[in-house]
């Protein structure tokens, strides 16, 4: 008897299964929020320079205030970082015309008395509060790359941790520590607690993440994992959604963190419900436990007397293999030690890093296509479903590697061609972006698929692990990359899309898996018994 055949004499997608996955997937909405809550708490909105002189007795509208106060760009919109040194009263008579081009011999200086901002959308931001814009202003792209950063080391600490002290109790202190960091950023004084805290909280992020896969997958049985990885995925999709939901109607940047994090207080007191991994309890030499969380599960799936049949000898007995594999000691560097899996780790270390650089270059900067910016979230989070349908087809019938290829080359075309299309074509602009969204997505659905069926048994946890590694280090990068577009418009958009298409060039040469059984040794991988397609 394997422990697959244990947990279906117990019940492997009885009642427990059912609420088990129902409640581990909520809280991943609300991690999709954390996730891309920057494009809400740190939109910029409109400003300019404050007057260097109260003109509220001079009875002028706001208009005619920044008319005499603040030059133009070549668009003829007010400039975000220079004043005139002295109000220009005759402008007034100018009634509004462009003045871009009138205005090369009027000192001006920089924004000594701050900035007034134009609150339409939000009550506040980051970005209105402290100030982040001009000189300033890269310091809002640093705090989505410290909060990256939080991610990064968070994979590291939790994933170690998880393996050695069990997955539930991290689980748990990952709740509280997203909800106790949310709220801490919530009532942040100033940005550099602002950083820390979001860094805290994307630590709880992939502890969150990790943990809450693993226990749904070693409490389901094989069958069905990947329809229950897909329905995952999808809540996923739905928190993108609903967060612009949300801050649409909590403008406030400081109430919506809040409303965000205060459900992971109440995730935090369900997860102690949870059963601890029974194939981890007995890989950490704690079979008792594990019987008893066995025949809990019996009795909640209306199995009690299957349940009470289980005993030493039989769980062993199930866990022999798995047993046996664990004996080993492998490490990252177990990744590079043969060809056949050095070839397989760099294209998908490539194919990881590129996806996740250019989907957060594309979602964190919403405010660049010039459209309502909840509803282009809501766009965003909406492509996900088709792309991801599409995606598994493709798998299903043509095939990995070709599918992994073929959606990041498309991601990096549609990217490109944006960087040819006018500013003012929005519409087009936007449609290329979801189209390059959409792909990118298909392409994490595939990446997770793709990547497992590579690597071997024996050091998949280490392979998954590095590429996901890659993937952090990608979300990392891209937030900077958005700096360079103050010197150079277009090179943003060459970078995000260029990665995409060398990447995708990079995953033909790995291996095809469709159909083909997964690897348990890394000999299984040099012998080539996950053959390429023309083999």
């Amino acid at each position: 008897m394997a422990f697959g055949d244990l947990l279906e004499h117990v019940g492997s997608t009885g009642r427990f299964q059912v609420l088990h996955v129902t409640l581990l997937s909520i809280p991943v909405m609300m991690m999709a929020s954390h996730n891309l809550l920057q494009n809400f708490v740190a939109a910029v909105p409109p400003h300019f320079c404050s007057p260097q002189v109260n003109l509220s007795h001079f009875m002028l509208s706001p208009e005619d205030s920044l008319q005499i106060t603040v030059p133009q760009d070549k668009r003829g919109k007010p400039q975000r970082c220079q004043r005139y040194v002295t109000p220009q009263w005759h402008l007034l008579a100018q009634n509004g015309t462009n003045r871009s081009e009138e205005q090369g011999d009027v000192e001006l200086q920089g924004c000594k008395d701050g900035w007034s901002y134009n609150m339409t959308d939000m009550t506040s931001t980051i970005i209105s509060d402290w100030n982040l814009v001009c000189n300033m202003r890269s310091l809002k792209q640093m705090g989505q790359t410290v909060y990256m950063g939080g991610v990064l080391v968070g994979a590291l600490v939790f994933g170690a941790l998880s393996d050695r002290y069990g997955r539930r109790i991290l689980l748990i202190i990952s709740n509280l520590l997203m909800a106790v960091s949310g709220t801490c950023v919530a009532f942040s004084n100033s940005f550099s607690l602002y950083c820390l805290f979001r860094f805290g909280c994307g630590m709880a992020l992939s502890g969150l993440g990790l943990n809450t896969f693993s226990l749904i997958v070693e409490w389901i049985p094989t069958r069905v994992r990947t329809v229950v990885g897909t329905l995952t995925g999808y809540c996923y999709t739905i928190g993108q959604m609903l967060l612009a939901v949300i801050a649409y109607f909590i403008p406030d940047w400081r109430w919506l963190t809040l409303a965000v994090s205060l459900p992971f207080y109440v995730f935090f007191l369900i997860s102690w419900w949870f059963h601890e991994s029974s194939r981890w309890l007995v890989l950490s030499n704690q079979s008792e436990q594990a019987i008893k969380n066995l025949k809990s599960v019996a009795r909640f799936n209306g199995r009690r007397e299957e349940g009470e049949k289980i005993n030493l000898n039989m769980l062993e007995e199930s866990m022999k293999k798995e047993m046996s594999c664990s004996q080993g000691s492998y490490t990252v560097l177990d990744l590079f030690r043969t060809r056949r899996l050095r070839n397989v780790t760099i294209c998908l270390s490539a194919v990881w890093l590129s996806t996740s650089f250019a989907y957060y270059g594309l979602a964190m900067d919403l405010q660049k296509f010039g459209v309502n910016i909840y509803l282009i979230q809501v766009i965003f989070g909406a492509v996900d479903i088709p792309a991801k349908v599409l995606i598994t087809v493709s798998m299903s019938f043509i095939g990995r590697r070709p599918s992994q290829s073929g959606a990041l080359i498309i991601a990096g075309i549609t990217i490109l061609a944006n960087v040819l299309v006018p500013y003012e074509k929005q519409t087009i602009r936007t449609c290329l972006a979801v189209m390059g969204k959409g792909c990118l997505a298909a392409s994490f659905s595939c990446c997770f698929l793709f990547s497992g069926e590579l690597y071997p048994t024996i050091i998949r946890q280490n392979g998954m692990g590095w590429v996901s590694m890659m993937a952090r280090v990608g979300a990392m990068v891209a937030p900077m990359v958005l700096l360079t577009g103050d010197y150079i418009p277009w090179l943003p958009g060459l970078i995000y899309g260029g990665a995409p298409i060398i990447s995708g060039i990079a995953a033909i040469f790995l291996p095809e898996t469709l159909g083909t059984p997964l690897p348990d040794t890394i000999q299984d991988v040099e012998e080539g018994k996950t053959q390429t397609v023309d083999e």
